[in-house]
């Protein structure tokens, strides 16, 4: 994996956990949800803010419970602080890629983070949710284009291995006739010395008996 492969991988586990809490706060009436996505120059360590508003102390530490109890059980994540748990007016779930501000809102309307942060852009939960599903369409696509071109470089590169073992193939059947050719003259000589030998063996009496006569 190269290490843009492993960034843009980590960005979408980080977007995965942001779109788990955002999903919360909707689920727990957390009003005028947004998901601001910071300039990475002025960001420090987080690449996101996700804002929500509640209209009592109970509502936000009941978001900001669940939302800690989400991403503990379904992504063995904790947060590295939580901060104004006991008052509950401006909670901060701190997880450094992103932060968590679960706000009252008259205290949310007081500080203003949306203002304060200018530079970052805001995101409803709608918005950020199919930004993810297009990253991730994204992501599977590159990597089956990598795969085929692997695929296609492995079978070019088998390519001219399979073509000289055919050439081997083919050179060797050729040889094989001439060495079958070769082997018959020698059949046949076998074939005249064995007929040779009762021809010899009949001309033998003859000359005996030629000298016999002449005594």
């Amino acid at each position: 994996m190269t290490t843009t492969d492993a960034r843009q991988q980590t960005r979408i586990q980080i977007r995965n956990l942001v779109q788990a809490a955002a999903k919360v706060c909707e689920d727990k009436k957390g009003e005028d949800t947004r998901i601001l996505e910071l300039d990475p120059i002025d960001a420090g360590l987080s690449d996101f803010f996700l804002v929500t508003s509640a209209s009592n102390d109970r509502q936000s530490v009941a978001i900001a419970d669940e939302i800690e109890h989400k991403l503990k059980k379904e992504f063995g994540v904790f947060p590295n602080s939580v901060e104004g748990r006991r008052k509950g007016d401006w909670i901060l779930l701190d997880y450094v890629d992103f932060v968590v501000h679960v706000f009252l809102a008259e205290r949310r309307a007081f500080y203003d983070i949306e203002r304060l942060r200018k530079s970052a852009r805001p995101l409803t939960p709608t918005e950020f949710d199919a930004e993810l599903k297009a990253a991730l369409a994204a992501r599977t696509l590159a990597a089956r284009t990598k795969a085929e071109a692997k695929k296609a470089a492995a079978k070019a590169a088998a390519a001219p291995k399979a073509k000289k073992a055919a050439k081997k193939v083919v050179g060797g059947s050729k040889k094989a006739p001439a060495k079958k050719a070769a082997a018959k003259p020698v059949v046949k000589k076998a074939a005249a010395k064995k007929a040779a030998k009762p021809a010899a063996k009949r001309a033998r009496p003859l000359g005996k008996a030629r000298a016999s006569k002449a005594n």
